[in-house]
């Protein structure tokens, strides 16, 4: 390439400049290396949400191409916009706190910044300013004319960007002039305009710099950039009239072609160059920094965790460490020190110890937590011994990524978790992963169709009956929609559909996933109000923080975690037995009896009609056919036609075989099946020859193919990989097929072990406590499958007297009374269990069963009750309770002590 080609385009909007920009980050990377860029820099609007995924994009092709992360400065002052790039790791943290400013003194998704913030943070930053002549059409002028010189520029351009400060003095003769960016815009005076531009600049003593102002990768996408406008205005295509661009210009144009626009003015492409030559910062160098605190006065993380997994191990086998655990903590432990995760895991037995402390139920899970190291921190009550999961399936030297570790808590005090989080860090070093909310197919044709002008009613119709995209099937959903497929303007709106499908339509915050930092989070990544009160989001979503190896730990809630709890309250308050998750006897035989017939309403994981399907075929034995069970009935095995041929196998109506010695020690456990993401993955090591890093981007690439189309050449690699290694091709296809599947539905054998210890504890309670577990199910509702009247139809099969709700007897929750022997009265299909039930109780349901009963009023009947109320006159006198709510007691049969009929509710004026 020529000196006079070497082109770099800093003036690029993607889709994350939400309703902006009409290509997505990867497809603005991949085209600038396709056009064979010097450089392309990547700024949306007042904010950095999609500069990870063009630095991801261009690391993991190893495109030659310098890429610089900024963002485009969007004023609300009159100020033109600006690029703002940092020079270094320094500039990037400023540039980061100058977003964070302009989120946090505005609502949700939106951010309102000064040019007086940029003046306080433009240290560490190359600024190009974007303000338009008074010769462009179209430009729409905010504020006064400034006069520079010789030129006016219509937008108000500030005499400090200048080096001018506005009581005359020098605003900071240290700082750096910014650019002044030119534009082709095709009008029919850009020539003079850009003679204009250029005698500007001149005058002011600063460069100029051509841009293409870039709103997508090629020509082709300024129909959806079109729609992209008449969305975010509100109005149709036919009405959007000068709203819309007049060409198809604003796409990454060749280097050859920008140098002959600017012909006249050639050194405004070598300020390109110039401007990246400056620009030395990497978002590689976001190194992350993890808390300390956690250390607890040890002479480090490492000191610190060693001690604190030795003392679990200790609690955890009080009559000596097996010497398998003991051999697995000191691997796991070496590993942790080799590559500095001490203070990760320390982070989340911090959280972990807040919520046991208070006797909150937990239970870790993730590509980390099912190992001997999370076992004896009491992170997770998955037993190794009892699991026989790989550490380094989850923490990889050659990955370099940060372990993983969800921790799920009882759904109704997550919240306290939460407080304590941002109590314990501040909410400056703490704050919520974002996720990025896209276009799926009934909101895309939603706002498309608006666009388009159609109906409310023909855009209703559409979305409401859609089940997929292309073929006879569609068609079918479009002549249901009283469309003509062969209409010019329903293909143009399909089209412009299919395009949008997979773009970024807002930030939304992850459900619990937080980023906890050493340092100041807003210097790592700009951070905004999340829609809920005393909550903050930052920018990236979990693929980017993992990208970058910032930590996260996602603090969930499971509504089987709190029936759990509840459950093991009873038990302890009823039948004296106080126990734990991990004490609940393993491997019961009744327990297995009753999950085999699909006995299971409740259970958690294996309540679906699907599961109950699977469990008679199954037949789950122990602990690992759980772990199977949880992850067979998922669209990853399914799609790839796995669950069949396991099930034949287990049933022995087709041999056991293994494609090769190798993939035996992969395959063994799943009796030569692929069925978890964990195998999936080692399929690809071990029989296509993938490095681990390899292998970790065909994950990553899973995620993201349909909307960026880079899985073809994984594909490719892996099939001829297993074919040179003397695989069938036919099994080779078929397990790529099936990572397909993983990629975006993909359940780690770590994540189902997890949940399988939930599955065989819930399970073992609705066997040995079926009165137990009925009342601590309709006490953590609502969760699962089934309704409150569902559940007490199951237990009265299973023996459990259950009494209706009463003014009298009940609490605001189910209750466990006195009363016969569940044993005795078993329905006749559970006759065999009868021996395995220890129920001795009857379940009294709670006063929260009465529809529309707030729960102030609930408990205020409770609390006023004494020793009974003894007519509604006198529950009426006693409470402050509305008449229309007693009556709504009398409808539900809730004075049956009483023995009044249903509407005896003459009880007088008070």
């Amino acid at each position: 390439m020529s000196r006079m080609t070497r082109y770099v385009e800093f003036a690029v909007t993607s889709n994350f400049s939400f309703l902006w920009g009409a290509s997505h980050p990867e497809e603005l990377i991949a085209e600038a290396a396709r056009l064979q860029y010097s450089g392309m820099g990547l700024c949306d609007r007042n904010n950095v949400a999609g500069v990870v995924r063009a630095h991801l994009a261009k690391r993991e092709s190893e495109l030659k191409l310098r890429y610089h992360p900024g963002a485009r400065l969007v004023f609300c002052d009159g100020t033109p916009d600006v690029l703002a790039y940092p020079r270094d790791r320094a500039g990037w943290g400023k540039l980061c706190r100058l977003l964070t400013r302009g989120n946090l003194r505005a609502e949700k998704g939106d951010c309102i910044l000064y040019l007086e913030d940029l003046l306080e943070h433009a240290d560490g930053l190359e600024l190009v300013v974007m303000a338009r002549t008074s010769r462009d059409q179209g430009n729409i002028a905010i504020g006064n004319d400034v006069n520079l010189g010789t030129s006016t520029i219509e937008g108000g351009f500030p005499p400090p960007l200048w080096g001018r400060g506005r009581e005359g003095g020098k605003f900071n003769p240290t700082r750096k002039h910014p650019s002044l960016a030119a534009a082709m815009l095709y009008t029919g005076t850009d020539r003079a305009r850009l003679a204009e531009r250029a005698a500007i600049a001149r005058d002011a003593g600063v460069p100029l710099i051509a841009v293409n102002d870039v709103l997508y990768h090629a020509p082709e996408r300024r129909r959806l950039q079109d729609v992209l406008t008449c969305i975010r205005d509100h109005i149709t295509l036919e009405a959007a009239g000068r709203r819309l661009a007049a060409n198809s210009e604003r796409y990454l144009k060749p280097p050859t072609e920008m140098a002959r626009m600017f012909r006249d003015h050639a050194q405004a492409i070598e300020e390109t160059r110039r401007l990246s030559d400056r620009l030395a910062f990497s978002l590689d160098e976001l190194s992350y920094r993890y808390p300390e605190e956690t250390r607890e006065g040890f002479s480090s993380p490492q000191d610190a965790l060693e001690h604190l997994s030795l003392e679990g191990a200790a609690q955890r086998y009080p009559a000596g460490i097996p010497e398998k655990v003991r051999a697995a903590l000191a691997h796991e432990l070496e590993l942790i020190a080799s590559l500095d995760y001490a203070p990760y895991f320390l982070t989340v037995h911090d959280i972990v110890r807040f919520a046991r402390s208070h006797g909150i139920l937990c239970q870790g899970r993730g590509s980390a937590a099912n190992s001997a190291v999370c076992f004896c921190l009491g992170i997770t009550e998955v037993d190794p011994e009892r699991a026989d999961l790989l550490f380094e399936r989850f923490i990889s030297a050659e990955r370099r990524e940060p372990p993983d570790i969800d921790v799920d808590f009882e759904h109704e005090r997550r919240e306290e978790v939460i407080q304590h989080i941002y109590e314990r860090y501040g909410r400056e070093r703490a704050g919520l992963a974002a996720t990025v909310v896209s276009y799926r197919g009934r909101s895309a044709v939603r706002e498309v169709g608006k666009a388009f002008g159609f109906s409310e009613d023909t855009v209703g119709a559409l979305a409401s009956s859609i089940w997929g995209f292309g073929g006879d099937g569609f068609d079918a959903d479009l002549s249901r929609a009283g469309l003509d497929a062969q209409s010019p303007a329903v293909r143009k709106m399909l089209e412009s559909v299919g395009t949008l499908l997979g773009f970024p339509r807002h930030l939304s915050q992850h459900v619990g996933g937080f980023v906890i930092t050493r340092d100041r989070l807003d210097e790592v990544v700009p951070i905004s109000n999340a829609a809920m009160d005393e909550r903050t989001v930052v920018e990236w979503d979990k693929d980017d923080l993992d990208a970058l190896g910032i930590l996260k730990i996602d603090v969930l809630g499971l509504g089987m975690l709190t029936c759990l709890r509840k459950a093991l309250t009873l038990i302890e308050q009823h039948y004296g037995d106080k126990l734990t998750l991990a004490k609940i006897p393993p491997e019961d035989p009744a327990v297995y009896r009753m999950l085999q017939r699909a006995d299971s309403i409740g259970v958690f994981q294996v309540e679906s009609r699907a599961q109950m399907s699977m469990l008679p075929r199954l037949k789950p034995r122990n602990f690992y056919d759980l772990v199977i069970e949880v992850a067979i009935v998922r669209p990853g095995p399914i799609q790839g036609d796995m669950v069949h041929p396991y099930l034949r196998r287990r049933q022995g109506t087709e041999p056991v075989t293994f494609p090769s010695k190798e993939l035996e020690t992969v395959l063994g456990k799943t009796l030569g099946v692929p069925l978890f993401q964990e195998q999936a993955m080692r399929i690809a090591i071990v029989a296509a020859g993938f490095t681990a890093s390899e292998a970790d981007k065909l994950r990553r690439a899973m995620a993201t193919f349909r909307r960026v189309g880079t899985i073809g050449t994984f594909q490719r690699k892996m099939i001829d990989g297993m074919v040179a290694r003397n695989y069938d091709r036919e099994f080779a296809e078929r397990c790529f097929h099936q990572i397909e599947g993983f990629g975006e539905y993909g359940f780690p054998e770590s994540h189902a072990a997890s949940f399988a210890l939930l599955v065989y504890a819930s399970a073992w309670i609705k066997c040995r406590y079926p009165d137990v577990f009925a009342a601590a199910l309709l006490n953590a509702q609502p969760m699962g499958f089934y309704a409150p009247a569902q559940i007490v139809r199951d237990a009265r099969e299973h023996g459990v007297e259950v009494r209706p709700v009463d003014v009298n007897h009940s609490d605001y929750e189910a209750t466990l009374e006195p009363g016969p022997l569940a044993a005795e009265h078993l329905h006749e299909m559970h006759r065999d269990m009868a021996d395995d039930v220890r129920a001795r109780y009857a379940v009294r349901l709670g006063l929260k069963e009465v529809k529309g009963l707030a729960e102030a009023d609930a408990k205020q009947i409770v609390a006023r009750r004494g020793t009974g109320y003894g007519s509604m006159r006198e529950l009426w006198l006693r409470t402050e309770l509305a008449p229309k709510t007693v009556a709504r007691l009398a409808d539900a049969d809730a004075f049956g002590s009483l023995k009044l009929s249903r509407r005896n509710a003459l009880w007088g004026a008070k």
